[in-house]
């Protein structure tokens, strides 16, 4: 059956029945024949199908035991009343041929509605695929792209070397964490300025650094990052102290963890009391000495302390050198006089 897909709305579906032996030009000849005049030039069939407002009629017609049957398909692109009208005409052949014969109509259907469906259900098909490959491209894209730039951003500071973000050198304060995987992880959040220690022996950059800027310990939540914080607390100056989630480490925290980690961090003298880590610190240090009140004090009031304090040290040794310069020239005097008075008077 060949359907004009251009002139097709509605599918017309009769069956047909004969009391003869009829072919299919006998059929298609009875319907034109006796629906000719009977619905007006209008919705004349040859005039129709002339200028493509219905398409051809396809018939299927079989024959056995002397009798004909089979089914007639009329499409049409007219509205549902003319289709309708048209449909209905077809019930009036009443012979084909010699033959006593009926046509009666089946149904009409709405073509437009199962071409829509079949859209519907390619497009699914085709969103789907066009998912896959989109989904695991963009991904891999994306990743490449933030890791590459990722890598460019982490730098080596210091004599040791230490893997660290871009911000380290001109920042204020310094996250301390493990290792380069960890750096990695914080630059994803968006955190620049931390720097790893690579392993429970810290290296000096580090050490030096904590006594430099605001340090923050940011550690695993196992037995590791216990014995890491320890050697910290021993050989730097930790001002606070930030733990992954127990069992969690900090390469593998999402970004709402890691900010939510940080958040939470404690000071470090805080920490030690609640860990019982200040007793051991002490013990194990190699100047057991009580550190002075002034370096206990925060960095910033040492800063500012040392500020108000210079102009004064710079007064009393401005004061120290100008008395110890007048007492040596004083002495000088004095050395000079007596060699003159000591001299014998010339003889005239």
């Amino acid at each position: 059956m060949n359907i004009d897909p251009n002139t097709t709305k509605y599918m017309v579906k009769a069956k047909i029945t004969a009391d003869g032996i009829v072919e299919k030009p006998d059929v298609v000849g009875a319907i034109f024949g006796q629906t000719e005049g009977l619905l007006g030039d209008e919705l004349d069939l040859r005039d129709l199908q002339k200028s493509g407002r219905i398409g051809r009629i396809e018939v299927e017609v079989s024959s056995k035991g002397g009798k004909s049957e089979g089914v007639i398909y009329m499409s049409s692109s007219l509205d549902q009343v003319e289709t309708a009208i048209l449909a209905s005409a077809l019930e009036t052949v009443d012979r084909i041929g010699p033959c006593k014969a009926g046509i009666k109509v089946l149904g009409i259907e709405d073509v437009r509605v199962t071409k829509r469906e079949m859209v519907v259900e390619r497009a699914k098909e085709l969103l789907n695929e066009m998912i896959k490959q989109s989904k695991g491209s963009s991904f891999d894209l994306t990743d490449s792209i933030r890791q590459s730039i990722q890598i460019e951003e982490i730098t080596s500071y210091g004599r040791d070397k230490c893997p660290a973000g871009p911000n380290v050198k001109d920042s204020e304060s310094i996250i301390i964490v493990e290792g380069r995987s960890d750096v990695l992880n914080l630059l994803k959040c968006g955190i620049k300025n931390a720097i790893a220690v690579e392993g429970t022996n810290i290296p000096k950059t580090v050490q030096d650094l904590s006594r430099e800027r605001v340090a923050t310990a940011f550690v695993d939540g196992d037995r590791g990052g216990e014995l890491i914080l320890r050697e910290l607390f021993q050989v730097a100056e930790i001002d606070f102290v930030a733990r992954a989630p127990r069992a969690h480490e900090v390469e593998e925290l999402t970004p709402k963890q890691v900010i939510k980690c940080l958040r939470n961090k404690v000071p470090g003298d805080q920490y030690m009391e609640m860990n019982g880590i200040a007793h051991e610190a002490k013990e194990e240090t190699a100047e057991p000495e009580e550190e002075p009140e002034e370096s206990r004090r925060p960095r910033g009031d040492r800063r500012e302390r040392g500020r108000e304090e210079r102009p004064r040290r710079e007064e009393r040794s401005e004061g120290r050198f100008s008395s110890e310069a007048a007492e040596r020239f004083k002495k000088k005097e004095a050395r000079e006089e007596k060699p003159a008075e000591d001299a014998p008077e010339e003889k005239p």
